[in-house]
């Protein structure tokens, strides 16, 4: 599991490589929270194929959402769970099921259950942290956090 340290502060941290994938899957509920738009349009913006699971809503900015991630159109290198607290042992059995190793669950929405899923299972976890402050580039709100974790040495 990665929290965000940096082990060499020339190198990058696991938490920033996991944003060098070049296809993602993001999964929510937004008829429970807001589906994640400011990393999911972000890296749009990138270049990157990212796309909604969301079973609750039929599209996301106008992007077709998946109900799971067997229905995505090709497979995704990662996935970016911020789906609710209780639904997230699931999803990473799922993305287990899928194949995909790597996978981002949303600061707060990590549980014991999940992590020991993962951690039989085999796959490469990060949490702890907000996927925004590793994604969005210049200055906005959450460059507050990244800051901070920096200087706590959790960035």
């Amino acid at each position: 599991m990665h929290t965000g340290e940096r082990e060499d502060p020339a190198m990058p941290t696991p938490n920033e490589e996991f944003w060098t994938h070049d296809s993602f899957a993001f999964v929510a509920h937004s008829e429970k929270k807001p589906f994640p738009t400011l990393s999911f349009g972000e890296l749009k913006k990138q270049g990157k194929k990212v796309f909604a699971v969301d079973p609750s809503v039929g599209d996301i900015e106008g992007e077709p959402t998946y109900p799971d991630l067997d229905s995505l159109p090709e497979p995704v290198e990662a996935v970016v769970l911020e789906s609710p607290r209780e639904e997230t042992a699931e999803w990473v059995r799922r993305a287990a099921d899928a194949g995909i190793r790597d996978v981002w669950i949303h600061m707060n929405r990590d549980t014991p259950e999940a992590l020991e899923i993962a951690r039989e299972r085999g796959l490469d976890v990060h949490t702890g942290t907000c996927a925004v402050m590793y994604v969005k580039p210049g200055f906005t709100y959450h460059t507050l956090h990244k800051w901070i974790n920096q200087a706590l040495g959790k960035y």
